[in-house]
């Protein structure tokens, strides 16, 4: 029998775009205007490819941080005063807009502000709906130089819900969540992420390419048939306007199954080649069927959860209420406790 909720096959588009860094702009403004110019590109891209693969295109994802680039050699103030957008601000409104004219969800990937911790910001991956709507945000949970809502946790916990830091969205697509970059290489978080029901992960990521196997593209790849669910691997087409090799961070933009099979891949430079047919059908058919492939309905995860329950490696909350930004240095020795404490524990 089939089920009338389930969507029909539509296609899904990791689009490769270049990411014109805001690094060396001298003020808000200045940044601000090559933000508008990004998306205006990119506007134009989508909707060349809607054209060109069909108006069954409902689903675009966006790399990592495409509208600024990554810090380098900032102060948190700096950044957060050149990069992070306001949750309300004009950059969500005009991709927004987007979305509700070519009848899109758009994922993407930026840093953002909150009022509830004004001397932070976090990176935020995205989902818009096709209303226009900000209607998922995921905050980055692992990062080696950022803030993220795990240093913060008490007192993000009075403003946001534990269902908050993995959110899952059902939408008439299938059931959507998302992560940033290299969380993908971390199993925990796609696995809660598919325990909560997801379908989909959008990837939003900057990353060194290869024509070998990278550590993030073996993720891609065990995450997809480990958790039964489509990776959808947005990469950059290079990173312009910093002194870091402009096409280091390019190619390789990928659609994953639910089978861990390559259904689209791009190669380097800006594309919209990595598209390829999503069924939500299949997927659930084979999430139904008694068998060995049935990896989630085989996973004891009590069992997990009571030997985490007895680390403690990383503690939670090492940024207070997060009135203080740390410098970059804060990050590396709060890394150097955490192998102190792996080493007393015996595992180094």
């Amino acid at each position: 029998m089939t089920d009338t909720n389930t969507p029909d096959i539509y296609k899904a588009l990791a689009l490769q775009t270049e990411c014109k860094a805001v690094n060396r702009c001298a003020s808000r403004e200045e940044s601000r205007l090559i933000m508008q110019s990004s998306i205006a590109r990119i506007r134009g891209q989508i909707f060349a490819a809607k054209a060109f693969h069909g108006e069954d295109l409902k689903l675009v994802c966006l790399p990592e941080y495409f509208l600024t680039g990554f810090p380098m050699g900032e102060s948190a103030r700096d950044w957060q005063g050149k990069a992070a957008l306001e949750m309300d601000g004009p950059e969500y409104t005009a991709l927004g807009k987007i979305a509700v004219d070519g009848n899109l969800y758009i994922g993407g990937n930026a840093y953002e502000t909150d009022k509830n911790f004004p001397d932070l910001y976090f990176q935020t991956s995205f989902v818009i709906n096709p209303s226009g709507d900000v209607a998922l945000r995921y905050r980055r949970l692992i990062s080696m130089y950022a803030p993220s809502p795990y240093d913060v946790m008490e007192t993000y916990l009075e403003h946001y819900s534990e269902e908050d830091l993995f959110p899952v969205l059902d939408t008439p697509l299938g059931r959507i969540a998302a992560l940033a970059s290299e969380e993908i290489r971390y199993p925990e978080i796609s696995r809660i992420l598919a325990a909560r029901g997801a379908e989909i992960i959008l990837h939003p990521t900057s990353e060194a390419s290869s024509t070998q196997m990278t550590y993030k593209n073996v993720a891609k790849l065990a995450r997809a048939q480990e958790n039964q669910c489509y990776v959808i691997s947005a990469n950059s087409a290079g990173i312009t306007g910093t002194s870091l090799s402009a096409y280091s961070t390019d190619g390789r933009s990928q659609i994953v199954d639910d089978r861990g099979i390559i259904l689209a891949e791009t190669t380097g430079g800006e594309s919209i080649t990595a598209c390829a047919d999503i069924d939500i059908s299949a997927l659930r058919y084979r999430r139904s069927r008694v068998g060995m492939d049935n990896m989630l309905a085989r996973q004891p995860m009590a069992l997990y959860a009571s030997q985490y329950a007895k680390l403690n490696l990383h503690p939670q909350g090492s940024l207070d209420d997060g009135t203080n930004p740390p410098a970059k240095d804060f990050y590396k020795s709060r890394q150097e406790k955490v192998i102190s404490n792996m080493k007393a524990a015996g595992l180094l």
